[in-house]
C-alpha cells in the first residue's frame, strides 16, 4: 500500500482504500477489532485485511472458525459489550447461514432495549458476479438487508466512497452491512481523506445531464458511466447517480434528478422481482408520475440462479450495450 500517512491519493485501488480505512480507524479507536475467516494470517479472501495482523496483533485481528452464525453472533456480543467489531463473511451468499443473527438479533437489539444497548459493528461481505463462482457464490442479495429495519446498508462503487463509508460506519452506533463487489477490488480512483463533499446517506451525482437519469450503485455505477460516454457521443445527456447507501436511501436526489430529466433507468445486478430497483422505481412513480415522458425501466439480472459459464454469466447481468439501448428507447 502507498504511504499510510498521506491524506490524498491520485490513484488508489478499492482494496487499498478499504484497508486504509480499517488501518486509520484502528489507530484512532482501540475498541475496533476485526474478525472473520482467513482475515488475519491470509489477509482476507480478497486481500482487504492484508498486513493488519502484523500492525495490530492477534488480539485485534482474529481468525475465526468457518461458522457464519458464530462470527456474527460473537461480533454482536462484542459490540454489545463495548467493542466496535468489523466482522467479515466471505460471501454475501452465506448470509443465509447467519440470517437469524443478522435479522432478528443485530437489527433489533437497539430497538428492543430502547437504545440502552447498541450494536456498533460493521459486517463486511463480498457480492456480485464476474468470477464464475456459480449460483452459491455470485448473488446480489442486498434486497434481503434493505427489507430489514435496523440495518444500515452501503454498497460503494469508488475507492473514495469505500474509505469514507467504512470510516463513518465505524463511528456510529447503528449496525452497518457493507457489501463490496468482488470485481471492484482491483479498480482504482482518487481518495481524499478530508473530502468536504462526502455525506453519509447522500447519493453522488457523478455526472449531470438533462435527457435521462441512470440510477445505480456498486459495480453497475461504472457500467452507467461507460454507457453515458457512448450516449454523449450521440447527443444524449445522461445524469448518472451513484446511490452509495441503500439504507438510508437518498430519495431526495433521486426525485430531484428525475423531475429534471423526466426519464429514468434503474440498473442493478440483483434479481428483477422485489429488488432494489423495484423500490426505486416505486419512489419515482409515486413522486414523478405526472411529469414522466416515458415509463421507468428497471434493468437487472434475470430471475434465475447465477450461471457459472463465463459467457452466460456475462449476459445474465446488465450489459453496457443494453444500458445504451434502453436509454435510447427512453429518449426517443
Amino acid at each position: 500500500m502507498s504511504d499510510l500517512k498521506k491524506n490524498y491519493f491520485d490513484k488508489i485501488t478499492y482494496r487499498d482504500a478499504l484497508r486504509l480505512a480499517m488501518h486509520d480507524a484502528m489507530l484512532e479507536d482501540k475498541k475496533i477489532i476485526i474478525m472473520g475467516e482467513d482475515i488475519a494470517k491470509y489477509g482476507g479472501a480478497y486481500g482487504a485485511t492484508k498486513d493488519l495482523l502484523n500492525l495490530f496483533g492477534n488480539e485485534r485481528v482474529i481468525d475465526t472458525p468457518i461458522s457464519e452464525s458464530a462470527i456474527v453472533g460473537a461480533a454482536l456480543g462484542a459490540a454489545m459489550s463495548g467493542l466496535r467489531p468489523i466482522a467479515e463473511l466471505m460471501y454475501v451468499d452465506f448470509f443465509g447461514m447467519s440470517m437469524d443473527q443478522i435479522a432478528n438479533q443485530l437489527a433489533k437489539i437497539r430497538y428492543m432495549f430502547g437504545g440502552q444497548i447498541s450494536a456498533p459493528m460493521v459486517l463486511r461481505a463480498q457480492g456480485g458476479t464476474g468470477r464464475s463462482g456459480g449460483a452459491q457464490h455470485s448473488q446480489s442479495l442486498e434486497s434481503w438487508i434493505m427489507h430489514t429495519p435496523g440495518l444500515y446498508l452501503t454498497m460503494p462503487a469508488k475507492p473514495n466512497d469505500a474509505y469514507h463509508l467504512l470510516r463513518h460506519a465505524l463511528k456510529i452506533d447503528n449496525p452497518t452491512i457493507f457489501i463490496e463487489h468482488k470485481l471492484l477490488y482491483n479498480t482504482s480512483g482518487f481518495l481524499d481523506k478530508n473530502d468536504p463533499n462526502f455525506l453519509f446517506g447522500k447519493a453522488n451525482v457523478l455526472r449531470e445531464g438533462k435527457d435521462i437519469s441512470i440510477i445505480s450503485y456498486s459495480r453497475m455505477t461504472n457500467f452507467a458511466e461507460n454507457a453515458a460516454d457512448q450516449l454523449n457521443k450521440e447527443n444524449i445527456s445522461v445524469e448518472v447517480i451513484d446511490l452509495r447507501t441503500l439504507n438510508p436511501l437518498d430519495r431526495e436526489t433521486i426525485i430531484k434528478s428525475v423531475k429534471k430529466t423526466k426519464r429514468a433507468l434503474v440498473i442493478s445486478e440483483s434479481y428483477y422481482t422485489s429488488s432494489v430497483p423495484s423500490e426505486i422505481t416505486s419512489i419515482i412513480f409515486e413522486n414523478c408520475f405526472k411529469i414522466l415522458k416515458k415509463p421507468v425501466i428497471r434493468y437487472t439480472a434475470e430471475d434465475t440462479p447465477v450461471p457459472v459459464a463465463p459467457n452466460l454469466e456475462k449476459n445474465y447481468i446488465p450489459t453496457i450495450e443494453k444500458i445504451v439501448e434502453y436509454s435510447k428507447k427512453l429518449c426517443n
